[in-house]
């Protein structure tokens, strides 16, 4: 008898979570971390508590405060969540978090890059001002089904390529080796790797009196 309790006590204290959120965390930039403090919230919003402070979620982590202040943070800069205004029962407006945002780009990111890969060619073609040849449809093709690269993040390496003014398919494809071998995964990633890359260069750049505009951004070491 109490052993039949103790599972009808377990079944009910179920939290439903979305199998997305535990299968593709990765492809959007999520670490653990992230995802045990969103698995929090989401914990006291199915609680109705629905604005749950950093420090109540930090009893249930063994981040710190300072930490669980840092990944709300940046959660909604990245707009997986939200602060929302609700009206309760009395007619008081109160504050409350929302990972809608976040369900939503898990739902319909995949069916958004099978869209991109369908527009990658054109938007190469548009860039390179040309009709691709041959080889590099090929190279485009390997990029995507062989090394399963996220069509969004080839788009950032292009991207890359032309900011610097080095637009040729092997310094494209430097780049997007040199972000796996990064783990480099989003195009968040991509763009603080990039970014950070080129504010060491420039200020390298500023250090030294004459240095040739190719280091900005060099990926290819070496490259002609």
């Amino acid at each position: 008898m109490n052993e039949q309790y103790n599972l009808e006590q377990m079944l009910l204290d179920q939290m439903s979570v979305p199998m997305k959120l535990l299968t593709d965390y990765k492809k959007i930039g999520l670490h653990e971390y992230d995802v045990m403090v969103v698995l929090q919230i989401h914990r006291f919003l199915q609680k109705d508590e629905e604005f749950p402070t950093p420090s109540e979620l930090a009893n249930y982590l063994t981040i710190s405060v300072e930490q669980c202040m840092e990944i709300i943070r940046k959660l909604m800069q990245r707009n997986l969540l939200t602060m929302i205004q609700k009206e309760n029962e009395l007619g008081q407006l109160t504050e409350a978090y929302s990972l809608l945002l976040l369900w939503k780009k898990l739902y319909t990111e995949e069916k958004q890059e099978e869209n991109e890969e369908g527009t990658i060619f054109i938007l190469f073609e548009q860039e390179f001002g040309r009709p691709l040849s041959p080889f590099e449809i090929e190279t485009i093709s390997v990029w995507l089904d062989e090394d399963k690269m996220k069509p969004s993040l080839i788009k950032a390496a292009l991207r890359e390529a032309v900011l610097m003014s080095k637009l040729n398919f092997k310094y494209i494809d430097r780049i997007l080796r040199e972000w796996k071998r990064k783990g480099i995964r989003s195009v968040e990633q991509a763009r603080t790797e990039g970014e950070k890359f080129r504010t060491n260069q420039v200020t390298k750049h500023y250090e030294v009196e004459k240095r040739d505009t190719s280091i900005y951004f060099n990926w290819l070491e070496g490259d002609d």
